[in-house]
């Protein structure tokens, strides 16, 4: 089978222990490159068996063997190296958040449209199997109509001297962890948030959010309510509620922390059942990707969708700075 080489802009931790072993356990993909800005990117070449390794993102983007980029890089330079990345030819898998807005987000979308280039941004969970599974539960109409979507997503986050996260530009937990709630509210739900009221705790010295709380309308009259921190304990979970019944998701964001086993846990009365759906995310995500540029496809998760998980985010920051409740743009 043919197989598309990929490149890695930066040895972040989650391309050495997530992105770049999804790879190799992948059918149609194979680690070509890796670039960083220091000497380090050899030791981590060497230590991941990846061939070629340069000390900038610029010579990595030169190598014309390389067919698509991994960029996960802090969030403030995903839109630089995306358009250096698009301008190169290379497809892109951009960790999320894409962007810091909306508006740049756009950019982005349209950068790689006008090089011919695919990109996604790169939230994994989504293709794990038990997220179409709860679709299919509320589309039988098993716990009747959806009243309400819960979603919580922390972890208590100890050392942050220096760490990105904690960043002005592009840290908070928001964009760290609460753009996961905000994808899967609208990916679960099939619906687009409408308005949204939220809150958060800015850290006294950094300014970003260390905790925040977001209730929002739903187009289709639901109602969804996140939280997500970096003071509490490691929670990554959705329940959706109906007048019938619920189900629960306990390892939502992140089941490869469980193994890659996913639970469905559907309550209605007395009645309890609990699934279990095991899936490799991250090999998941490469494949549908590699696939997606090998068949000449678009990607499931589109650039259209990406924009409108930023504008809820930019509502949820609107809201945090004014207080008031914000419609979201469409």
């Amino acid at each position: 089978m043919e197989k598309i080489r990929w490149g890695i802009l930066g040895t972040a931790n989650i391309a050495r222990t997530e992105l770049v072993p999804a790879i190799i356990r992948s059918n149609n993909a194979e680690v070509g490159a890796i670039a960083s800005r220091s000497s380090k990117v050899y030791e981590v070449a060497n230590e991941l068996n990846i061939e070629s390794a340069y000390e900038s993102y610029d010579e990595l983007l030169q190598d014309e063997e390389i067919d698509a980029v991994y960029i996960p890089l802090p969030n403030h330079l995903h839109k630089e190296w995306v358009f250096k990345a698009a301008r190169k030819g290379k497809h892109v898998l951009c960790e999320k958040p894409a962007a810091l807005t909306a508006e740049e987000a756009e950019e982005m979308v349209e950068v790689c449209k006008a090089h011919n280039v695919k990109f996604m941004e790169a939230f994994m969970y989504q293709f794990h199997p038990q997220h179409q599974r709860v679709r299919s539960i509320i589309a039988s109409g098993e716990i009747g109509e959806v009243m309400l979507f819960k979603s919580s997503h922390s972890f208590y986050f100890a050392e942050r001297a220096g760490d990105i996260r904690m960043m002005k530009e592009g840290g908070g937990s928001i964009y760290d962890v609460g753009c996961y709630s905000i994808h899967a509210i609208r990916s679960i739900l099939r619906t687009e948030p409408v308005e949204v009221q939220a809150y958060a705790e800015l850290d006294p010295e950094a300014q970003v959010d260390v905790s925040a709380y977001s209730f929002l309308k739903l187009e289709n009259g639901a109602k969804a309510v996140l939280d997500c921190s970096f003071d509490m304990v490691d929670r990554n979970e959705y329940e959706v509620v109906g007048t019938k019944g619920s189900i629960k998701v306990p390892f939502a964001f992140r089941p490869d922390h469980n193994g890659g086993l996913g639970h469905v846990i559907v309550q209605t009365g007395t009645f309890r059942r609990e699934e279990k759906i095991y899936g490799d995310i991250y090999r998941m995500e490469v494949e549908h990707f590699s696939k997606a540029i090998l068949e000449g496809l678009e990607p499931a998760y589109s650039g259209a969708s990406t924009i409108q998980n930023m504008r809820v985010i930019d509502a949820c920051y609107e809201s945090i700075r004014t207080g008031e409740r914000v419609k979201v743009k469409r």
